[in-house]
């Protein structure tokens, strides 16, 4: 089953705790702090891998979580950072934030890989609390949580040439004669109902990769039958081949066709409309297919379109086409473009550790990521630990906000839930 839409979430793993610890060894009964520092906890990571071609194997999992770090040891050993995860994506894999739509990454290079998720870091053990006047640190620190989002893997095929035109025009047949590409072909509409893709060869070390785009409909920018689903496979090609129905067999005016399919791409997205094309007038072996040829030729070789008379039938004009799409192709660089929206800048990925002080309802409040962390890894009732607390409150610049608040000394404060008296 061809999948190119898949919504999963990911989690980086948390950072694992800091101990506290004591030396207590032989002839050292009163040894200082001994603690170890948490490992860091693993990290998502996307990697392309070109054995892939697919989104299915997102249908049946969507969850992926880092492996926690472990935590501290005594001896000041340091706990084992978790394992990452590898999720392994096809090549022009576009990751997309799940809430704005906005573009995190484009995997369009081969191995290309991507952190998606970091893993939190590792908490301090109380070895490294100790200073020349705190020489018994009775604390540690928490280790962080790690980032989590949801995101949308979108899979728009990168190929050099793509082969484009209404349904049963011949264009399966088309990319199985000029490649090795084995597509499913039969003399019924809609035969492709998904992307198939094929390597040219066209001589020594000189090859592209052609798309097969299921038959556009009228109607299909505007989402009709599969139409967006098809079209976002277009956006990536850098040459299109626009295969046409020679022969009218099917009651259709083939440069009418022509028309249609354009303005779908242009109504879909309308930098397609820059991209370079060439004509197909397949089916040249049926009847009527002489007289459509005219017509094609008059309408647009003199807008300096080229046009190639094949038949997918008898291998008619094959060698030629070939050669032709070679020739197109020397002249473009192979710049893969998303055409998609904005993207999030790396600096919105990272989530700061924040503090909020605020005044709601009479009552003086402080949270935050930050906030949190800091009481997980506070031990009250050691001494040390609260005076830490304390500092760090006052370094942060929350005791100064509160004061511009109003607070006043023995009022209360609700730290992250727990309820504080305010003494300055």
């Amino acid at each position: 089953m061809f999948v190119d839409k898949a919504k999963i979430y990911v989690k980086g793993g948390k950072g694992g705790n800091g101990i506290v610890a004591w030396r207590r060894e032989k002839y050292e009964p009163s040894g200082g702090p001994y603690g170890g520092d948490g490992g860091n906890g693993g990290s998502v990571i996307l990697k392309v891998d070109e054995g892939i071609r697919t989104l299915m194997d997102f249908r049946y999992k969507r969850h992926y979580s880092g492996e926690n770090g472990e935590d501290g040891k005594t001896k000041k050993q340091t706990g084992r950072d978790g394992q990452d995860v590898i999720i392994r994506v096809p090549l022009g894999t576009l990751v997309k934030d799940a809430k704005t739509g906005r573009v995190i990454v484009d995997l369009k290079e081969k191995g290309q890989e991507y952190v998606i998720a970091k893993g939190g870091r590792g908490g301090r053990g109380n070895a490294r609390f100790a200073t020349p006047t705190r020489r018994a640190p009775g604390f540690a620190e928490a280790g962080t949580k790690g980032e989590e989002r949801e995101v949308i893997l979108e899979l728009k095929l990168i190929a050099d040439v793509g082969l484009v035109g209404f349904p049963n025009v011949g264009k399966s047949t088309i990319l199985s004669m000029l490649s090795d590409a084995k597509p499913k072909i039969g003399n019924y509409h809609f035969t492709t109902l998904k992307p198939n893709l094929g390597v040219v060869r066209v001589d020594e070390g000189k090859s592209f990769v052609l798309a097969d785009i299921p038959g556009l409909i009228e109607g299909a920018s505007e989402g009709v039958g599969l139409g967006h689903d098809f079209l976002r496979h277009v956006e990536r090609t850098r040459v299109l081949v626009h295969v046409l129905d020679a022969s009218g067999i099917e009651g259709r005016d083939p440069v009418e066709d022509f028309y249609t399919i354009n303005k779908e791409l242009e109504e879909y997205n309308p930098k397609l409309k820059d991209k370079p094309q060439l004509i197909v007038a397949n089916k040249m072996d049926l009847p009527g297919a002489e007289e459509g040829l005219e017509k094609i030729k008059t309408e647009f070789e003199p807008k300096g379109i080229q046009v190639f008379e094949t038949s997918a039938a008898t291998s008619q004009g094959m060698r030629e086409l070939k050669y032709a799409i070679w020739e197109l192709l020397s002249q473009y660089e192979g710049e893969y473009e998303t055409f998609d929206e904005e993207y999030v800048e790396e600096e919105d990925l990272v989530e700061e550790e924040n503090i909020v002080v605020k005044k709601e309802d009479g009552r003086y409040i402080v949270e935050g990521s930050f906030i949190e962390r800091l009481i997980e890894s506070t031990y009250f009732d050691d001494i040390d630990s609260v005076r830490y607390f304390q500092e760090t409150l006052r370094k942060k610049g929350v005791v100064e906000e509160l004061e511009k608040l109003g607070i006043e000394e023995g009022d209360s404060v609700f730290i992250c839930g727990y309820e504080f008296e305010f003494f300055h």
